[in-house]
Formats: C-alpha cells, structure tokens, sequence
C-alpha cells in the first residue's frame, strides 16, 4: 500500500479520491468539495485550490505537479498483467520491433503499415496505436496493438496520421494531419472522423502537449518556427506564436505546474520555455545538437532532452548525439551524458521504475537503454530507421498520447 503524502491527505480530506486505483477506462471523478479555509496543513505545503479541468477529465490530483499519478507505484489494475515491452516503430522497415527489457533483446517483428512513426498509447491504456503516416503516398493507417497480448490487430485506414493524441477528457482522439496542416478530431476507439482543426500557417504540425485543466494543447510547427495554441474544447486554432530564434521545433512537453511548456528546437539545439496561458516565449535554454525528444522523470523532478546530433532530417550515423538532464525547479542542466561512439537519440520513454530511459538512434537503427543514474548506454540493434517508441506498461490514469505522455 502506497503511504500517503501530506498533500495527498489534504486532497483526501478535500474529497478527491485516488483515481490511479481506479479503472482506467473510467477515471475517478471529484467529489464535492469542502471550503479550502477548513483545511489545516504544514505551513511549507499551502493548500492550492482543486483544478477546475474540462469535463469529463480526471482531477488533477497534485496541482504543483501533473506527473504525481505517475510513479513507479501507479500503475493501473487494468494493465498491471500486460507484459514489459518496449515497442519500436521503424520508419523504413515498415514494422515493428518488439524488445524485452529484462534480455534486451527483440523478440518480436511484425508488419504494419508504410512509415510508421509512433506508438502511441490510447486515453484509456488498452490498446497501443501505430500511426503509419504513409508518407508521399494516400494509404495511411493506424495499427493497434493488443499490450495484453504484444500483438497487432487490422489496420484502420486514417488520412496522414504522423502523430497522435488524446484530449484530456478521453472524448476525443487527435490524428496528426502533418502533410495537410490539420488536426483531425476523431472518436478515440473506432477513429470516425469527428471534426478537424486546419493550420495553415502551421507548417509540419508536429508535436503537442495540454494545459493542466485540458482547455488547451500547444502544437508545434517543425518546418516553420511556430507554435500553434488550440482551443481543445470548442476545437479551434486560437493563437500562433513565433519562436525567436532556430526555426525547427519538434518535441514539447508541459511543466509540472500544468502552465509552463518547454519546447525542443533542433536548429537552435536547446529548449525554448513558453508560458502557455500568455502564450509568450519567456527563456531559452541551451542543451545540445539537434534537440529533439522531451520526458518527465518518474518523480517530475528532472527532464531528460534527446539531442539528435545533427541539424538534418536524414543524419550521418554515429553523430554528435547526447542526453540532457535538466531541473524542472531550476530550469538548469545539471547532466549531459553523450551516446558512446555516437549517435542519434530520437523519440522514447522512462521505463514504469525509472531506472532506463529508452530512445530511438534514429540514425543508426540502434534502441538505446540509458541508466538514469549514471548515463551509461546499452545498445540493441532493431529494423531500418527506429522513431517514436514507447515503453509498456506505464504508470498513469490515463494517456494524452505521444510515445506515452500519461497523467
């Protein structure tokens, strides 16, 4: 039994149950809550007034820390059972590479559509999607995977999905329309198409995180220097913002405290920081070459940033390729481990203990195994050009997507 913290009992106090226990296709919902003044808790940890998130999404349980739900103790009854994997989409193989990461090694490989880009884990945890955006080419589809069985079921045909992600309340599914500069908006299960959001000033529309209430999600725009802000409620582009510099933003990912965001641009190899409310560029961090993939560690202290090592799409192998590890609190760098004899650190994830951080070598078609405690790599070779992977099972309520941003 997992003991409880003084915040956590304050919440329990102000009627929030712990949803992690929950199902996770249905989600804890608020109780009524009491008046804040009627709370007494340590002076060091103030009571901060519950979320009011959009309907339909789980409560935040820890408001200074949207990540709190995602320890190594959270994981779902509903996919405890599911096997350890580590899912690799590989981009010019067409398939996808299966790892178990107690042998680190493949053990499965199976056909799925053309050029596959991401795993991505669904709102509710039990099916794991592979969005082949078919590039160049009109036949792009999504591949489910079964996490309890490590095994793909039929394609759905789904127009240019490069990406993709879910609203906070579980309501929708947002493929990633890169080559069309759109948003489609689409039923989370069956992936009906239910509106689409256009962007064209948005160029290469990317990558994507959410506000801490779910009103928002912040995309970015790789080939043109922009972010995009879209209204997830009333499904509407609501802002552009210009970043001041590099011009090639790729990966984001939303602060602990649900307002701040923190964008990868590979052309100005580090991280732009962005107040998502004000929808203002506020720092810019340095970190590496070509920086590109954004994750939370498993306690929301640190980020790790995968710098690509080069400024190309299609790099040289054995390039400059490192790791960050950066401060959430400080906004610093305090680490910078470099991939041994080179590298291309991609798209990934945090294993469900924290203890290895997983990411594609792009370049190299090479998975990278990083200890999170002193940097030291362990390679396994997979197919021709490895992208978005993700790792199952993973601590969390529920997923907003990506290689498996969970909340």
């Amino acid at each position: 039994m997992r003991l409880k913290t003084p915040l956590l009992a304050a919440l329990t106090l102000l009627g929030v149950t712990e949803a992690h226990a929950q199902d996770a296709t249905v989600p804890a919902q608020p109780a009524p809550v009491a008046s804040a003044s009627a709370i007494t808790t340590p002076s060091a940890l103030p009571v901060v007034a519950p979320v009011q998130t959009i309907p339909g999404m789980p409560p935040v349980i820890d408001p200074r820390n949207i990540y709190s739900e995602t320890g190594p103790s959270h994981i779902s009854a509903a996919i405890a059972g599911d096997p350890a994997r580590v899912y690799v989409p590989n981009l010019r193989g067409d398939s996808v590479s299966v790892i178990d990461p107690a042998t680190f090694k493949v053990v499965d490989t199976f056909p799925v559509g053309h050029s596959p880009q991401h795993v991505v884990p669904s709102w509710d945890l039990r099916t794991l999607w592979v969005t082949n955006n078919s590039e160049g080419r009109p036949d792009g589809s999504l591949t489910p995977i079964n996490p309890a069985t490590a095994k793909p079921g039929p394609s759905i045909a789904v127009d240019d999905p490069y990406n993709m992600y879910f609203t906070p309340d579980g309501k929708y599914a947002i493929t990633v329309a890169e080559a069309h500069e759109r948003l489609d908006f689409r039923d989370p299960h069956t992936m009906a198409l239910k509106g689409s959001v256009e962007t064209p000033a948005c160029k290469g529309v990317n990558h994507a995180d959410f506000s801490i209430d779910g009103k928002y999600a912040i995309f970015t725009c790789e080939f043109g220097g922009y972010l995009a802000k879209v209204d997830t409620v009333n499904l509407k582009l609501i802002g552009m913002l210009k970043l001041s510099r590099g011009g090639m933003p790729q990966d984001i990912l939303t602060a602990p405290d649900g307002h701040k965001f923190y964008v990868a641009d590979m052309m100005a190899d580090g991280v732009f920081v962005v107040d998502g409310d004000t929808f203002k560029e506020t720092a810019f961090l340095p970190t590496g070459i070509g920086t590109h993939g954004l994750y939370p560690s498993r306690d929301g202290k640190m980020m790790y940033i995968a710098n690509r090592g080069s400024h190309r799409i299609h790099g040289k192998r054995g390039g400059p390729g490192s790791v960050s590890v950066m401060d959430f609190a400080t906004d610093t760098v305090v680490k910078t481990w470099p991939i041994p004899g080179g590298g291309s650190p991609d798209m990934g994830n945090v294993s469900a203990d924290g203890k290895l951080l997983w990411l594609s070598g792009r370049f190299d078609d090479v998975v990278y195994a990083i200890d999170t405690d002193t940097g030291s790599v362990q390679k396994v070779r997979v197919g021709a050009e490895p992208h978005g992977l993700t790792v199952w099972p993973q601590p969390g309520r529920y997923s907003v997507g990506h290689t498996g941003i969970l909340r």
